[in-house]
């Protein structure tokens, strides 16, 4: 059977406060990354956090040369930990997720043929594991960005994406906080990516915190709405290539 995994593959883990769930999620971010490319790197960016995370990622890169820890001094935000991890970046593809164990990372292997012939893979819960309340203003804010941006993606937020290095890089990125997922489909598709969308599993969070619906990040959304949305009104353009979105999980497993 021909191996047709990535050339090389970057997994960007931002971490706030995630003691008791970093170093796993650097473990299954490795498996994950070995299965599913040629050549892999992991970047941990601990965004300020209060606890030992950082300690704890500090001696997984010194056991493991294919990580590397990126600190942010203070809190700085959930996009400015992504955009501090794309910019680290060195290898072809980069894998967005997140360090809090809500996906079988394992499903990575799907989204490996699709990639030959698109730009951005969009990941999207099949079956959101969250509290009601949390759903429910998930499905009202993608709604929203929808509408304002026309970004053509049912679950814009899911910690799950694939991109390629080249284009991620290549883009103005600029929010702090949870607009940054908008703003990286909405700028991708602007360039001209071609994107797509593939399902994946969501488990329920088991440790660490969930901060997206604290008030002061959602006021922060709206504030980083407004600003993106009149940024991309003053930039022309590019022919986009938007691939029609899958239905269906890319590598089906028992949820």
């Amino acid at each position: 059977m021909p191996d047709t995994r990535l050339e090389s593959l970057t997994v960007v883990l931002p971490c706030h406060d995630e003691e008791d769930n970093v170093d796993q999620a650097i473990r299954d971010a490795g498996a994950a990354a070995r299965d599913a490319a040629h050549a892999h790197e992991i970047v941990v960016v601990d965004d300020g956090s209060a606890d030992a995370t950082r300690r704890l990622a500090a001696a997984c890169a010194a056991d493991d040369p294919h990580v590397r820890l990126v600190v942010h001094g203070e809190n700085r935000g959930y996009g400015a930990a992504l955009r501090t991890g794309i910019a680290a970046a060195t290898c072809e593809w980069i894998l967005l997720t997140d360090a809090d164990l809500q996906f079988d990372l394992g499903e990575l292997q799907g989204f490996v043929e699709p990639a030959r012939d698109l730009d951005l893979l969009v990941g999207f819960r099949l079956v959101r594991m969250d509290p009601l309340p949390r759903r429910m203003n998930a499905y009202a804010w993608n709604r929203l960005v929808d509408r304002v941006f026309d970004l053509g993606v049912r679950d814009v937020d899911c910690a799950f994406k694939l991109i390629r290095r080249d284009l991620a890089q290549g883009l103005r990125l600029t929010a702090d906080g949870a607009m940054i997922s908008t703003e990286l489909v909405a700028r991708a598709t602007l360039a001209g990516a071609r994107v797509a969308e593939f399902g994946v599993h969501h488990r329920p969070r088991t440790a660490g915190r969930q901060s997206g619906a604290e008030p002061a990040v959602v006021i922060s959304a709206f504030r980083e709405l407004r600003r993106i949305r009149a940024e991309l009104d003053a930039t022309p353009p590019k022919a986009a290539a938007r691939t029609p979105a899958s239905t269906e999980p890319p590598h089906p497993q028992t949820a």
